[in-house]
């Protein structure tokens, strides 16, 4: 077996230039059968980079339209609006002239504004077990992150809270970046999974993610802390909204995201 790649070397091999970008990913970015989500946000991320201004990310906004095989992925790029201060580019990730992913992102400069508000994060005590939790039969992609749960419980522990706070750092090398980011605000698995014992399938349909903090770059990449919650279920489709927390409790992302669960 090969030895898993770093997020940070699989970032490098991204080639984008021209509203383009691909790159190569090994099926230890695999979640089932498809493409790590938070993977398929960076690969688009990085071709709308190509062609958006050099201002902070503020939201991005993905639907899930097909399964993203592991090898070769290709997304494209266009801004659709630009204006003084925000600029609006859609990317796709495609294979031939089908679809398989689509994301808007914004990106906008800073304004003066007396608007001030800092989320505070909610203090909890420390997790009792020290060792990260990585269930057998995890996506393949989790190898690359170390969590552990200190509200609620993972995926099929037959458990009953509808939060989930996970501590979370990522095995990689060198400052978070925003594609680090993506990654780890979407680590977070349904929530609805943590109620059930039997392993099912699921999917993610929409995510929403905003971003709070312009520059992640002063921070490490051990850490962090996502806070989320399942807002409602049933019929086999989850609401789920979540805050991702930095290091020392900066508050760095929050996002909703929209499910589906089979079981």
């Amino acid at each position: 077996m090969s030895e898993p790649t770093p997020y940070s070397v699989l970032l490098s091999r991204v080639v984008a230039r021209d509203g383009e970008a691909s790159v190569d990913v090994p099926d230890d970015w695999l979640q089932g059968r498809t493409l790590f989500g938070g993977v398929q946000v960076a690969v688009a991320l990085a071709a709308m980079r190509s062609v958006a201004p050099a201002a902070p990310l503020r939201t991005l906004q993905a639907t899930f339209l097909a399964p993203v095989p592991g090898g070769p992925v290709r997304a494209k790029a266009r801004v659709l609006r630009s204006g003084k201060s925000v600029t609006h580019v859609e990317g796709r990730l495609v294979d031939g002239d089908e679809t398989l992913a689509l994301v808007i992102g914004v990106f906008g400069q800073g304004r003066e504004s007396c608007a001030t508000l800092r989320p505070t994060q909610p203090c909890l005590a420390a997790a009792t077990d020290a060792s990260p939790e990585r269930l057998p039969g995890a996506p393949s992609f989790t190898q690359h992150f170390d969590a552990r749960w200190i509200v609620g419980s993972p995926p099929f522990t037959g458990g009953s809270d509808p939060r989930n706070v996970v501590e979370l750092s990522m095995r990689d090398r060198g400052p978070a970046s925003e594609a680090h980011v993506v990654a780890m605000a979407d680590y977070i698995p349904p929530v609805a999974l943590s109620f059930l014992r039997e392993r099912v399938p699921a999917a993610s349909l929409t995510w929403m993610l905003e971003m709070l903090a312009e520059d992640v770059g002063a921070l490490p990449l051990e850490g962090w802390r996502i806070d989320a919650r399942m807002v409602a279920s049933g019929g086999g489709y989850v609401s789920q909204s979540l805050m991702l927390w930095g290091p020392g409790g900066v508050p760095v992302a929050q996002g909703h995201q929209s499910m589906v669960v089979f079981g």
